[in-house]
């Protein structure tokens, strides 16, 4: 009689994290085109910015690929607590050797990968490095849940602004009359709130008439 062979179970697959979908998310754009993949990583309610705050779903509906995509690479991740929100930072160059920053706001879904729910970035003179190994931050753990109860002055300007499940990152954005607008992002470090990201984005230049 022949012995029975007890195979073990293959370990579950890793969950994604954020820094994998925003390099799933930028390979993508190179493989199916710049504008299919954010159509394809974009949340039904996802903003983005032209320069002005646009849903991105109803923006990017039909709108054709360039020839060459932008390239992006993450330098940076902050993931809440509960791992239900996570912002990412890094560095683009566009293939006329322009390049830039951007800031992503990730929102995890119920099959444990992620969709985007804010993108916006800038202009830089010199370009952000292509680490191996982005930085990763994750917000310490609260022994109880904790309600951020920071709320930012709209004063007539275009706001949003929304936080984790667990309240331990919280980010905004605001545009201003004039075009000018920024992009904030905290996370609790078990003392306090502390900014990691802040973005100043310069109003668009006027066209020339």
């Amino acid at each position: 009689m022949l012995p029975l062979l007890l195979l073990a179970a293959a370990p579950a697959a890793a969950a994604p994290t954020p820094i994998d979908a925003e390099r799933a998310f930028a390979a993508d754009a190179q493989a199916l085109g710049q504008w299919t993949a954010f159509r394809k990583w974009a949340a039904d309610d996802a903003t983005m910015f032209v320069p002005k705050p646009v849903k991105a779903q109803a923006f990017l509906k039909d709108r054709k690929d360039p020839p060459k995509a932008i390239d992006w690479w993450p330098t940076a991740s902050f993931v809440s607590c509960d791992g239900s929100v996570a912002v990412n930072t890094g560095g683009w160059k566009r293939p006329d050797g322009t390049v830039g920053y951007f800031s992503t706001v990730w929102r995890r879904q119920t099959d444990g990968g992620w969709k985007w729910i804010v993108d916006g970035g800038d202009t830089l003179t010199t370009p952000r490095k292509r680490p191996t190994t982005p930085v990763t931050k994750r917000a310490t753990c609260p022994d109880t849940r904790m309600l951020l109860g920071m709320q930012v002055e709209s004063r007539g300007d275009t706001v949003d602004q929304g936080r984790s499940n667990d309240g331990t990152l919280f980010w905004d954005w605001v545009v201003d009359p004039g075009g000018k607008r920024s992009f904030r992002a905290w996370i609790w470090d078990g003392r306090k709130i502390r900014s990691v990201i802040a973005d100043r984005i310069a109003a668009p230049t006027p066209a020339a008439s």
